[in-house]
């Protein structure tokens, strides 16, 4: 990007994930279609395309022909075409491989593939067509115009201490205007959660909830996993009425296994540990035996918005769109949310071109967008089970009895459980009855860093890297409330449920005083502490551009 105060462009898309790239993609193809010269800008917070970007994967294919020429489908970096599916209930003496699974999980014609790594390749498809795309940029603000539409976004201010004072590399933010911008941040969007607050766009929406998934790639000796494999687990180490969620095993290429575990963030225990649990899991030995002989070589852990059709915002207004995950548009039930992110993104490009050509970016225009998810493959797959979330909290075995219900029904269920938002279910220490996670597996925790690992260790394969010196980018909104709610009563829940130690509970030796240290250099930008922080203790930021993990195959 031009070191330059002020740039424009006829579209900007913050964020270079699936959504934001399959967005560029049909703008510039259907630009050039229409013979309209418009520029379209992408700015992507990571060092590359794919540093940022992580998902378990296995994707279905279709959507992608919806986007490329044949020839640029076949180019297409999958992994593997799934040859095993199977699902299996684990428990803590043994396994069960189900004789069937559920047909919504179906995984025949899909492949596996490294998201990150077919994010790169898109990249190379839009750069190909025109799109500038621009690594390392942070976003930190949106720009509106004297109106109060959005006309923009400002990158982040560098060179600036942690007390807020200019160093001798200070560089100015750039201000990019645009005619239509597109969020496209991912899971928890700090940009979309500003515009979601200041529009009221959730307005009449049930609480979106979410998901933490925390994930390793393996390199294991020939013979211990198949090349499109795939095992979904459910049961151990999770309680089925209180801990939604499950894990994966993915075979890949090249004797390489892609495994973790997913848990829903609606949980009470202030205690609960979703690392830890993942470490847990990996001891099971119907798990174990995938990996054994075998060295960890990668680990990330990304939130996932699980909450469905109901907690979707309105996904547009003035001069703005958001697609991909910042929008809510993943499917549980499928465990899927590419090909909806992609389907999302050529959506929003389709309005962005013909708003353009009638030069109406208005609210009314950009309507078109809502009209077209809701004509497309995205309304069928996600509105039918738009209760899917909220009955689970019955457990695994029931929800999914209900959920069954449901497919035949629409989606109708005659009894959807209230939805909270996950920051509100966490009890505080003194009110949780049930037995706190470190209790249910004393004796379990201690990792031998051959096959379980602490956090410290697992951030090490992240590659994470941040500069020290920047103004911290995890902010504690209110300290004196942190320290006597979220710490006193809560026993600090961000150290147990952050994936990545980035918060660590003090105790003086002298006083017994207690406080809270901040790591925030380990950060893997899961932004769990900004969806499960009790009171919202706690805003996540985005640090310096290029900051962060750096994934390579996650």
């Amino acid at each position: 990007m031009d070191n330059l105060d002020i740039i424009s462009t006829d579209v900007l898309i913050v964020g270079g994930g699936p959504s934001g790239l399959a967005t560029a993609i049909e703008l510039a193809n259907s630009f050039k279609q229409k013979g309209l010269e418009k520029r379209i800008m992408l700015i992507e917070k990571g060092s590359s395309i794919g540093s940022h970007i992580l998902s378990g994967a296995v994707m279905r294919p279709k959507v992608f022909k919806s986007l490329l020429t044949q020839e640029e489908y076949d180019g297409i970096p999958f992994d593997s075409k799934v040859t095993t599916d199977v699902t299996v209930k684990l428990s803590d003496s043994g396994e069960t491989e189900l004789p069937f699974h559920p047909p919504y999980m179906n995984n025949e014609g899909n492949y596996i593939a490294s998201l990150a790594q077919v994010c790169r390749y898109l990249a190379g498809i839009a750069e190909a067509k025109g799109v500038e795309i621009y690594t390392g940029f942070a976003v930190d603000d949106m720009l509106y115009d004297e109106s109060g539409k959005v006309a923009g976004v400002k990158t982040k201010d560098t060179g600036v201490d942690h007390h807020g004072v200019k160093q001798k590399n200070y560089q100015k933010g750039t201000i990019v205007k645009a005619n239509i911008t597109i969020l496209a941040e991912g899971t928890r969007g700090s940009l979309a959660k500003k515009v979601i607050d200041r529009f009221n766009l959730d307005s009449g929406k049930i609480p979106q909830i979410y998901s933490l998934g925390v994930k390793e790639i393996w390199k294991v000796p020939e013979g211990n996993i198949e090349a499109g494999a795939v095992y979904h687990t459910f049961g151990y180490p999770l309680k089925d009425k209180s801990e939604f969620g499950g894990g994966f095993i993915y075979g890949l290429s090249e004797n390489r296994v892609a495994l973790g575990l997913v848990v829903g963030l609606d949980y009470k225990d202030p205690s609960f540990d979703t690392h830890a649990a993942m470490q847990i899991w990996k001891t099971h030995p119907y798990i174990s035996k995938f990996l054994k002989g075998g060295n960890i070589v990668e680990f990330g852990a990304k939130t996932l918005p699980e909450g469905g059709w109901n907690s979707m915002p309105k996904y547009y207004d003035d001069n703005l769109m958001i697609v991909g995950d910042s929008a809510g548009f993943l499917t549980t039930a499928r465990l899927k949310g590419i090909h909806l992110a992609i389907r999302s993104g050529i959506c929003a490009a389709q309005t962005a071109v013909e708003a353009l050509e009638k030069d109406d970016t208005s609210k009314k225009a950009l309507s078109k967008y809502e009209e077209l998810v809701d004509s497309s493959p995205i309304y069928n797959e996600m509105y039918p089970i738009r209760n899917m979330r909220a009955v689970m909290q019955d457990g695994m075995i029931i929800g999914g009895l209900k959920m069954g219900v449901q497919l035949v029904t629409g989606g109708t269920c005659l009894f959807v459980p209230e939805v909270e938002a996950d920051n509100e279910t966490t009890q505080k220490v003194s009110e949780f009855k049930g037995v706190p996670f470190a209790e249910r597996f004393a004796g379990k925790l201690d990792f031998d860093k051959k096959l379980t690992f602490d956090k410290v260790t697992d951030v090490y394969y992240s590659k994470a890297m941040h500069d020290e010196v920047q103004p911290v980018h995890l902010v504690v909104n209110n300290e004196a409330e942190f320290q006597s709610s979220n710490i006193e009563e809560y026993g600090l829940a961000c150290a147990a449920f952050c994936p990545a130690e980035v918060y660590e509970l003090h105790t003086d030796r002298n006083s017994g005083s207690k406080s809270l240290r901040l790591h925030s250099e380990n950060c893997v930008h899961c932004k769990t502490c900004d969806i499960k922080s009790p009171n919202s203790g706690i805003t996540w930021t985005t640090p310096y551009g290029g900051d962060g993990p750096e994934y390579n195959y996650m």
